[in-house]
């Protein structure tokens, strides 16, 4: 049973110093998408995914757009993706931790645009190093992070 158990994160995840997320939900058709928040500090990024704070919490399986803006560069990462989990950041100034990981890299409908991975790898060689890996006991579910 313990071999059929893997890790289910398999990227690297990391922090990029002054980064923000924007996000907003994605509603049924002819909707639009409703706005939840703007200018959120990112916790951790990596391939797959990213780990923000948030004053409310978004569901689980909630479906949402993000815009994730880097010092220094002009333009916002757009994507998409779905909340897996979310906690608690008790007594600190955001209320939550809000865990999404990103839909897949593809030219389909509801698919990241493959450059967007790109980016990120380029994100992930310049930001990845001791100071900013992210390990187990840092942060993380249940763990609290302050801003």
């Amino acid at each position: 049973m313990s071999e059929q158990i893997l890790e289910r994160r398999t990227c690297a995840q990391f922090r990029i110093p002054g980064a923000t997320v924007a996000y907003k939900k994605m509603k049924g058709l002819f909707k639009k998408p409703s706005y939840g928040g703007e200018f959120l500090p990112v916790l951790d990024i990596s391939r797959g995914g990213i780990r923000f704070l948030s004053q409310g919490i978004i569901e689980n399986d909630t479906r949402i757009y993000l815009k994730i803006q880097v010092p220094g560069d002009n333009f916002p990462l757009a994507m998409t993706g779905t909340v897996r989990w979310y906690s608690p950041n008790p007594g600190m100034s955001y209320k939550y931790q809000i865990g999404v990981q990103f839909h897949p890299y593809g030219e389909k409908k509801d698919m990241n645009y493959p450059g967007n991975l790109v980016k990120i790898i380029s994100y992930e060689q310049k930001f990845l190093d001791e100071t900013t890996v992210i390990k187990d006991e840092t942060g993380g579910r249940g763990g609290t992070f302050e801003i």
